[in-house]
């Protein structure tokens, strides 16, 4: 099962990426294009060009995951391509939003609150 903590790092890759690539391929975008290692506790999201597929690659202790999501009728609300970037970093809250089809870019969640008995 994959546990994604508030504070895990999510990179959603710009632009359209093959879904013929698999854990390998992906791992190799990371480090190429993205330029971060896929062997840490980050997230990375992959979109198809018709915006109907994602992969989320991620690594677990002593091993990759893949999963792979694909939208029958809808599509996703994947970022523009941007020339001074390769991704955008999003928090998980976010990436569960975008999973559901929500604009996520212009929702704004309740802010965090810290209480102190004190």
């Amino acid at each position: 099962m994959i546990a994604l903590g508030e504070d895990t790092r999510v990179y959603l890759a710009l632009g359209a990426t093959d879904m013929r690539k698999s854990i390998d391929g992906l791992a190799a975008l990371v480090v190429d294009v993205l330029q971060q290692d896929p062997c840490t506790a980050q997230v990375f999201v992959f979109c198809n060009r018709g915006r109907n597929k994602l992969k989320v690659l991620c690594w677990q202790r002593n091993g990759f995951w893949l999963c792979y999501r694909r939208l029958e009728r809808e599509r996703f609300r994947w970022p523009s391509v941007r020339d001074d970037a390769a991704a955008v970093t999003v928090t998980t809250r976010e990436l569960r939003w975008l999973l559901d089809g929500l604009q996520w870019q212009r929702i704004e969640g309740h802010r965090e609150a810290h209480f102190s008995v004190w």
